[in-house]
């Protein structure tokens, strides 16, 4: 008899919001994880909600764009029933061109989200500080797409999982598991110490989802890209909107608080922060707002973002394991993609029922897995 009905490897935000999805709707979960709830990528996270960063034309603005719709919901959801409030702002974003870059830039990219039908407005460098007053004046032009925001990737990442126990969900933790291995009725885990067997899987272990040996498939194409993300307490007038220029972003997280993010490193597994991370990021921040330089340097935070070759999510069921679900290779969408990956899920294993975004995300597009 199988311990449970399913054990999502992984309690990050992705395992966290599939277990919620799972729990709520009579699913028996164990979430495993080596570390603790969200204190992987997810601990380095801004909680950006911004599909359109990515560009008009890009493979994963479908799939993003039907995860940001369903947030507001989501979020009421989780808040009911964890009783834990989570920081969420929909305030929008404003995308900046500076003086020395390349011209019409983001003219021609409000020309291409309109005729998709995405609203949005070009602002010259007058309207954008009038937009955000605490800009540089080197600001040339600015983009303003009011669907986006931002969430608290932390305090959503724990109420995901108070959420998960009040609906019945066990969590494991520190427990690593090392081998996902099919079984008659299901799978079997095998952890550093001891096993459990589940009547599916779903592995969501982000960076490390690669180094889980897979019963008779290879190993995950996953690769893990250090993120570093500053916190600063900021004493000055608050930012109105997520802010981004072509070196930096600033997220308004709280009442004095920015976030500067992030970097892109490949530095395999290396969680550390560097001197050239941080001061680059300050750097860029400050030239985008001048008074950053005023402001207490809080911290520095670092993930290992989870990408997979072509940088899309890695969702789908294993061919070798016909018990196991893959959902990892987030990369930076994870905090974004969290709602509809766990709708996905879930209605994978408890309905047998495909979505459409699997045939894009499956696993077997980089082969037997």
């Amino acid at each position: 008899m199988a311990d449970c009905d399913v054990a999502i490897v992984g309690a990050g935000i992705v395992g966290g919001a599939i277990g919620f999805e799972l729990a709520s709707r009579g699913a028996s979960v164990t979430l495993l994880d080596p570390r603790g709830a969200g204190l992987g990528a997810t601990h380095a996270s801004a909680g950006m909600l911004v599909p359109y960063i990515e560009g008009f034309g890009h493979p994963i603005l479908k799939m993003a764009a039907r995860s940001l719709a369903m947030y507001d919901a989501f979020i009421d959801r989780v808040t009911r029933d964890s009783g834990i409030g989570v920081g969420y702002q929909r305030t929008g974003s404003l995308q900046v061109e500076m003086a020395d870059e390349p011209t019409a830039a983001l003219q021609e990219a409000a020309t291409r989200a309109k005729d998709v039908g995405i609203p949005c407005t070009w602002l010259d460098g007058r309207q954008a500080r009038d937009a955000e007053p605490q800009l540089t004046p080197d600001v040339r032009s600015a983009l303003l797409i009011p669907e986006h925001g931002f969430v608290a990737a932390t305090e959503l990442s724990g109420a995901l999982v108070t959420a998960s126990i009040k609906h019945g969900a066990r969590v494991r933790t520190p427990v690593r598991v090392v081998r996902i291995a099919q079984q008659k009725d299901g799978a079997e885990i095998h952890l550093e110490s001891g096993r459990i067997s589940a009547r599916h899987v779903v592995l969501a272990a982000g960076c490390w989802s690669g180094q889980i040996d897979i019963s008779g498939a290879a190993a995950l194409p996953v690769r893990p890209v250090r993120g570093q993300l500053l916190e600063l307490a900021s004493t000055g007038p608050s930012l109105r909107r997520i802010t981004w220029g072509s070196r930096c972003y600033l997220v308004p997280a709280a009442p004095g608080t920015v976030l500067v993010g992030a970097t892109v490193e490949e530095a395999g597994f290396d969680e550390r922060a560097t001197v050239a991370g941080v001061r680059d990021l300050l750097d860029a921040a400050s030239d985008l707002v001048p008074h950053l330089w005023q402001d207490t340097f809080a911290g520095v935070r670092v993930g290992l973002r989870p990408a997979a070759p072509d940088e899309l999510p890695i969702m789908g069921r294993s061919k070798k394991v016909p018990a196991l679900v893959y959902a990892t290779g987030h990369f930076r969408n994870g905090v974004l993609l969290a709602p509809l990956t766990a709708r996905v899920v879930a209605d994978l294993i408890l309905e047998n029922r495909e979505d459409e975004v699997l045939s894009t995300t499956s696993p077997q597009r980089f082969g037997e897995y």
